[in-house]
């Protein structure tokens, strides 16, 4: 399942985080890569040292993982720290796929599901579509400023060269509590059905029966 997300940052929240990503110091994008990544990888990663840059990175986690959304479909269990992504003057990330396991130590995690979260208007900049390649064929993205595409990591994607101006993202990747895509499918439509019940109906037997069969569907597949 691949999942746009809109409106998880407010029109001020984008004003403070492009103002910090101005005055940001960025590093070569290939220090992050994978020895066959490295290969196909020219974009920009901000450097995360500072206290503005930490800040900056806790006020969009927070903006990103409080979103209902964004919980239903991802089911979090880790997840890494942000990376902001910078992609100018013919920048381009070709066809990859992400490491299956990130991190070290207590951070270590496995990657069930990548996230982009688009910084910029898509009318500031030209190119740097996102292209999933999917059994349904390639699926292009490119967001408006705030909304997020949520998708597996077993991927093999790509980011389209830019042509005019700037692309920035922030990035991540998470370790879901639902291992199986399948079964992450499932609870989302569940999660949605039955919330779509409340809204009509308010709580009533049936919204507690669904209730009831999300969550105990969460016990028999949760990995914890």
């Amino acid at each position: 399942m691949i999942l746009c997300i809109g409106e998880i940052l407010s029109g001020d929240q984008l004003k403070r985080v492009r103002a910090a990503l101005d005055k940001g110091a960025f590093d070569d994008g290939r220090k992050t890569a994978g020895w066959h990544a490295r290969l196909v990888k020219n974009n920009e990663q901000m450097q995360m040292g500072d206290d503005a840059a930490k800040a900056l990175r806790a006020e969009v986690e927070k903006a990103l993982t409080s979103h209902p959304l964004f919980q239903m479909a991802a089911r979090p269990a880790k997840m890494t720290p942000l990376m902001f992504s910078r992609y100018r003057d013919g920048m381009t990330y070709g066809n990859h796929v992400d490491d299956p396991v990130m991190g070290r130590g207590p951070g270590r995690l496995r990657t069930d599901l990548s996230f982009t979260l688009f910084l910029d208007d898509p009318d500031s900049y030209d190119g740097g579509e996102l292209v999933t390649d999917t059994t349904a064929g390639e699926q292009s993205y490119k967001l408006p400023a705030g909304s997020a595409v949520l998708y597996p990591s077993s991927t093999l994607h790509r980011v389209e060269p830019v042509s005019r101006g700037q692309r920035r993202v922030a990035i991540g990747w998470i370790q879901s509590t639902i291992r199986d895509p399948a079964q992450r499918e499932v609870l989302f439509d569940l999660d949605t059905a039955r919330r779509q019940l409340f809204e009509r109906d308010g709580k009533s037997a049936e919204f507690d029966l669904l209730t009831k069969s999300l969550a105990n569907l969460q016990r028999f597949w949760a990995e914890i």
